[in-house]
């Protein structure tokens, strides 16, 4: 004979907990997690007993107790079960004290020992489906305030994965992207699982892999660097002294424009603290990036001058409108103001917010590296080669050397020069524009053979007269032998 099933028992004890340790681990308020249990058995009463059953929940998280009253009216002939019961029925179910009459309402209790008596299984297990599913939008939710509240802020998370693309990290338990893009270069052959990195929240996408939200993390953004300015240096905190404006390279170099409010508080000699404690700190995080610090100050003049550091400038001369400046610098100065690859300039009008143009002293000239774009790199790295390194040299070159330099055509030599020029305040020479429009480079090959022809026979001769000469010479030995 095949044993009775056991009936079920239900363990207070472990409900308690296992609605504490929810709570816990989703990061769920209680209240709000007892009603989303309410909200759950709610919906499969009304699915077992429709839309217009009345009915109570009520759910006790402190003591592990839930329980769910069903009411329904006594007549003497049901027309809708879900809402009436047959006196004859609740006669059934009616204690020694009750007493039960047409119009009455009959209560019936549903716990957690017959729950499964009056559901059947399939209806529980879609009802805890249902439960967490409304649990784990909850806690979706939850973490996208909270980290959406985050952005711009510097949180510390453990390294999970490296990979080739990005870098997981986590903290409490909620996973984070480093993208490529976002890590400064040459740093991540450093990164090791288990290790312990600084980034800022960069950005937080509702919807992410998997359904949880992305969080999108930086090391490479200007604010990161902000941030650690602020940890750093006390007087940045408490707004002593302000960021103005921020130009970076990451990993290789920045300039951080910041100004006082106390006269008595020197901004720079703040932000490098005693012994450039405070400002290497910052250095050791960001892999040993340069960092240029300069003195804001209202006088655009005074401020590109200090921005283009550590070059020293002998004049700015500034159009406000246009937001440019042209800037005459001394030729031992000019690798300094240029940087490498341009990197100081560029970063100096990144700062000040102007464009800047680098003049030599002592001839209306601008370094070649300003038109880097415009002429694109392969044609400028051509130039370098034969040695034209401004714009001056660039236009004073011999038409026909230009023109047969790889990737230079008419159109783009005319072109080129009508920027230059433009940039000198100068206007074309029309002859010039001949010459280029005429110019045939057969010609010049041609003028070529016929040079070297030239050369090729003034060798010739040159060999023949030599020859005669020791002729001469040998017949005048000769004679004087017989004498």
């Amino acid at each position: 004979m095949p044993r009775r099933k056991a009936k079920f028992v239900a363990d207070k004890k472990v409900i308690i907990e296992a609605f504490s340790d929810m709570a816990k681990e989703k990061n769920i308020d209680r209240d709000l997690l007892q009603g989303i249990v309410e909200e759950t058995l709610s919906m499969l009463v009304k699915k077992k007993f429709g839309q217009d059953a009345n009915f109570e929940i009520i759910v006790n998280m402190d003591k592990g107790d839930i329980e769910i009253y069903l009411m329904r009216t006594i007549v003497e002939e049901v027309l809708d079960p879900n809402i009436e019961i047959s006196l004859k029925e609740a006669l059934l179910y009616k204690n020694e004290d009750e007493e039960y009459e047409l119009g009455d309402e009959f209560i019936e209790e549903i716990t957690l020992e017959n729950i499964a008596d009056n559901f059947g299984r399939r209806m529980i297990s879609l009802a805890s489906q249902n439960l967490n599913q409304k649990i784990k939008e909850v806690e979706k939710d939850n973490i996208y305030q909270e980290y959406n509240s985050k952005v711009g802020e510097i949180i510390v998370g453990e390294i999970y994965q490296v990979k080739r693309n990005e870098i997981l990290i986590v903290q409490n338990k909620i996973e984070m992207k480093l993208p490529r893009e976002e890590q400064i270069p040459n740093e991540p052959y450093r990164y090791r699982k288990n290790q312990t990195l600084k980034t800022i929240v960069k950005e937080v996408r509702r919807n992410g892999a998997g359904g949880l939200p992305e969080i999108i993390l930086s090391r490479t953004s200007d604010q990161f660097l902000a941030k650690l300015f602020e940890i750093e240096i006390p007087e940045i905190y408490d707004g002593i002294i302000q960021i103005k404006a921020i130009a970076r390279d990451p990993g290789e170099r920045s300039k951080v424009a910041v100004q006082s409010y106390d006269d008595r508080i020197d901004p720079i000699g703040a932000c490098v603290g005693m012994k450039g404690i405070r400002i290497h700190s910052i250095v050791r995080e960001l892999n040993n990036e340069n960092i240029d610090l300069v003195e804001y100050s209202d006088d655009p003049i005074l401020y590109i001058s200090r921005a283009l550091s550590p070059a020293k400038v002998n004049d700015i001369r500034i159009s406000p409108d246009v937001r440019s400046a042209t800037i005459i610098v001394p030729e031992e100065q000019i690798p300094l103001a240029i940087g490498k690859n341009g990197q100081n300039v560029r970063l100096a009008s990144e700062l000040t917010g102007y464009s800047l143009s680098l003049i030599r002293e002592g001839g209306e000239d601008i370094d070649l590296t300003e038109f880097k774009e415009e002429l694109g790199i392969d044609i400028y790295n051509e130039l370098l080669g034969a040695g034209i390194e401004t714009a001056r040299e660039l236009l004073d070159t011999d038409i026909s050397e230009i023109l047969s330099i790889k990737g230079i055509s008419k159109e783009f030599l005319i072109e080129i020069r009508n920027i230059i020029l433009t940039e000198f305040d100068e206007e074309e020479n029309p002859e010039v524009i001949k010459e280029i429009e005429e110019f045939d480079p057969n010609n010049v090959n041609s003028e070529k053979k016929i040079e070297e022809s030239d050369q090729n026979d003034s060798v010739v001769e040159s060999e023949q007269d030599s020859e005669e000469d020791s002729d001469s010479d040998e017949n005048s030995e000769e004679e004087n032998f017989n004498k």
